[in-house]
């Protein structure tokens, strides 16, 4: 027991000494402690990001990047010196000198933020620095938000922070950040600017985010440096198909229109006949003030019933079955047929309708009755067969479309035994499918069938990029996918393509017409139903479209435009049919190589009025124009300052007068470049000060006063 007693007295003392000695080190011994673990380095591994790759245009345009952008921030407590122990101790003289200093410069320094974010008074501030520094804080927030370079670097410019980062303490932390410099162009597509979240950023950023490095740290001699174990690789550039030209042209013809009919929404796509590649997609919503944004890729995604472009599906199938041919007739009567107990009507109904037709007529002239009784005729007993042709010609293929908006066609199969309604296959489902109701397809689906129409029944998937490029070297080509060689009969496909032709020039679709050159394609109407608009609340809401190629004769390009309204009137050849026309004219104004020469007016006077100014530089340019200037100097009264005689110029003989006023009295300057206005005025000894940008709009001097030494003229520039 004494033993027991011994160690059990031993232990007790031990353990008053830990629980001193952590109260000591946790109240006298506190300070020194903190100063120890700030200096601690952490030699663990750490992760070194890539620079993400860029998503150029089809022809090199940066359509998305990434740039560096700053949160800015000022250490109040900058001029702390380090000593060899670790500690830190501040130099009272420099502290004095910078207080001195931050407050004979506080309200410049203010002014000057303001005018770099005029969002935010001087006063605000003044006051909010102030605060900063009264706490002596290390990060006190200059701005609440990120800034790009240029405004960084004019913020390193005002008085006290553009002292040496040690001494003012200004610091700027960097983030890389995405951006489009062609703004919203095809953003939905291209991708979102904070994160991977759709379009071609999340489909291709395995390739665009590259891969990390990792470094660790080391003391050496008393440093801790970096030494980098595996570099990160930057990611590669993503090269997509889309032309810049081509979608701001598509953007402004769909959104003016949607603009005037006051629509919901509205998609065009336009599409190369032979590779597939997607050059221009665009997505245009309504927002709830009024504004017209991509919100979501309706293009690709957006499934509804697509109205009457679907009966060139459905009249394909039947000539390529080869059930009926052009010449076969249909009775129309006055527009509106009994079919299973339900009305099938034209849209001239009321008019009368079109009596006997053919079925190349019913297409020209978009018949429900015409294309819905062929198709009930000939496919009622084995309605299977219809839409095994349908998934034939491709209307129903899932085109596989790697961007993860897009979704594959519903058509579906005859079914009675099922319970629900919306799958339910009764009589009128076969005859109200064949004008394109009952089923769900996005616009990128009809487009693609139409285009392989165009390319003589080669269904190709549309394509969003072509290439991936590093360091300027191609690392990976994406070659055009075909799904199908041949959705149809060559024949049949000839048939249908000079149906579509038809169409346009004698059909329903002349507003999409060209003067300039042929096109085919097909209208569209149908009436949709959504969350307020449906067939029960009265509110009636109509998908419009137009789908086609141009030229019609040597296919180039294949276009889709689609627009959702409430308004009236309901015609996809008259609305969508006005938008693919501008479309279409654009595209190919684009593609006409025109001969300078052509335009050359051979009565013209091909020497250019010479301003006065600088007339040094204007020799040089005449000189190169191969222009003789040798002769006297002549002045024009202008209100944009003297001029080359035209008389001379005519000779090719250059005469100005050596300068438009005496050399004592202020000259015109008005209309002149600055830097003319300038080079002249302070070589007179005129001291100039220029506000603005542009020509010379205005001069606080006003022409004719007498000059004298150490005067100063402001030049108001427009």
């Amino acid at each position: 027991m004494p033993r027991y007693m011994a160690i059990a007295v031993v232990l007790s003392l031990v353990g008053v000494a830990v629980v001193v000695k952590a109260a000591y080190t946790m109240t006298a011994d506190k300070n020194y402690w903190i100063e120890v673990q700030k200096n601690q380095v952490n030699l663990a591994d750490s992760i070194k990001k890539p620079n993400r790759g860029n998503v150029l245009s089809c022809d090199g345009q940066l359509l998305a990047g990434s740039i560096p952008e700053y949160e800015i921030f000022i250490d109040f407590r900058a001029g702390l010196q380090k000593l060899e122990n670790g500690t830190f101790y501040e130099d009272t003289a420099w502290v004095h000198k910078r207080d001195t200093l931050w407050y004979e410069k506080l309200d410049s320094l203010c002014d000057g933020l303001h005018a770099i974010f005029p969002q935010k008074s001087a006063e605000e501030f003044k006051e909010d620095l102030s605060k900063g520094h009264e706490k002596r804080a290390r990060y006190w927030r200059v701005w609440r938000g990120k800034i790009d370079y240029a405004t960084y670097s004019q913020v390193k410019k005002l008085p006290f922070f553009n002292l040496p980062r040690h001494k003012g303490g200004l610091c700027g932390d960097e983030f890389p950040a995405r951006r489009h410099p062609f703004g919203s162009l095809a953003e939905r597509t291209i991708g979102s600017r904070d994160t991977a979240r759709y379009g071609v950023e999340l489909a291709y950023d395995s390739l665009l985010r590259g891969q990390y490095g990792i470094a660790h740290k080391q003391k050496i001699r008393n440093k801790v440096v970096s030494i980098v174990e595996t570099p990160p690789t930057d990611g590669a550039d993503v090269v997509t198909t889309l032309d810049v030209g081509m979608q701001d042209l598509a953007e402004k013809a769909l959104l003016d229109e949607l603009q005037q009919r006051d629509a919901l929404m509205g998609v065009a796509i336009v599409m190369e006949v032979q590779t597939g590649d997607v050059k221009a997609i665009v997505n245009m919503e309504k927002s709830a003030d009024g504004q017209y944004r991509e919100r979501l890729n309706n293009a690709l995604g957006y499934r509804c019933e697509p109205g009457s472009v679907f009966k060139t599906a459905s009249m394909l199938v039947a000539l390529d079955d080869g059930v009926i041919d052009t010449s076969y007739v249909i009775n129309t009567g006055s527009g509106i047929m009994r079919m299973h107990g339900a009305n099938m009507k034209d849209h001239n109904w009321h008019r009368g309708g079109y009596g006997s037709i053919n079925a190349a007529r019913a297409m020209e002239v978009s018949s429900n009755i015409g294309v819905s009784f062929i198709i009930d005729h000939f496919y009622g007993s084995n309605p299977t067969k219809y839409v095994e042709g349908l998934h034939r010609v491709g209307i129903g293929e899932d085109l596989k479309i790697p961007l993860n908006e897009y979704r594959a066609p519903n058509i579906r199969y005859p079914d009675t035994k099922t319970t629900n309604r919306g799958l339910y296959w009764s009589k009128t489902t076969l005859p109200w499918m064949s004008i394109g109701y009952e089923t769900q397809i996005a616009p990128i689906n009809t487009l693609a069938f139409y285009n392989a129409i165009a390319n003589d029944g080669r269904l190709v998937q549309p394509r969003f990029v072509k290439q991936v490029v590093k360091d300027g070297k191609v690392v990976e080509d994406l070659p055009p996918v075909v799904l199908k060689e041949q959705i149809a009969k060559p024949s049949t496909i000839k048939t249908m393509q000079t149906i579509l032709r038809h169409v346009v020039s004698q059909g329903l679709g002349k507003r999409a017409g060209s003067t300039a050159f042929q096109v085919a394609g097909k209208t569209g109407t149908a009436q949709v139903s959504d969350n307020v608009y449906n067939y029960h609340t009265g509110l009636r809401c109509h998908w419009l479209s137009f789908c086609g190629y141009f030229p019609a004769d040597k296919p180039r390009y294949s276009c889709i435009v689609c627009v959702k309204t409430t308004k009236g009137p309901a015609s996809g050849g008259l609305v969508s049919g006005t938008v693919f026309h501008n479309i279409a004219e654009g595209v190919m104004a684009k593609n006409v190589r025109m001969v300078a020469q052509n335009a050359r007016d051979e009565h013209s006077v091909f020497v250019p009025n010479v301003k006065n100014g600088d007339m040094q530089a204007a020799d040089y340019v005449l000189d190169q124009l191969d222009i003789n200037t040798t002769g006297n100097w002549i002045t024009g009264n202008t209100t944009s300052g003297p001029v080359w005689g035209q008389a001379e110029l005519q000779e090719k003989g250059v005469k100005l007068d050596k300068m438009a006023a005496e050399a004592d009295v202020m000259p015109n300057v008005t209309g002149m470049g600055a830097r003319d206005a300038v080079f002249m005025l302070e070589k007179m000894g005129v001291k100039v000060q220029l506000h603005g940008l542009g020509g010379v709009k205005s001069q606080s001097i006003p022409a004719g006063v007498k000059l004298h030494s150490g005067m100063s003229c402001t030049l108001q520039l427009g």
